[in-house]
């Protein structure tokens, strides 16, 4: 390669960036200086609450029970 191969190749690699950089602030647009507001969360509290016994109780089924169903002898 001759030397104003390289210098070439260079300057169009050096104006691709600088061409590249404009066009993202373009489209995407500069750094934002407004103030934002945002919500904060209540403190977690430690204290568990007992479950609705309508939902949590002794007679309902246990899925983590394993059911074997037989019809018989085969």
């Amino acid at each position: 390669m001759k030397k104003t191969d390289l210098a070439m190749i260079v300057l169009i690699a050096a104006v691709s960036v600088i061409v590249a950089f404009f066009a993202t602030q373009a489209v995407l647009g500069g750094q934002a200086n407004e103030a934002v507001e945002v919500d904060t969360i209540e403190k977690i509290s430690g204290e568990i609450s007992e479950p609705d016994p309508n939902i949590f109780n002794s007679g309902n089924i246990n899925p983590a029970v394993e059911v074997q169903i037989n019809s018989g002898s085969q």
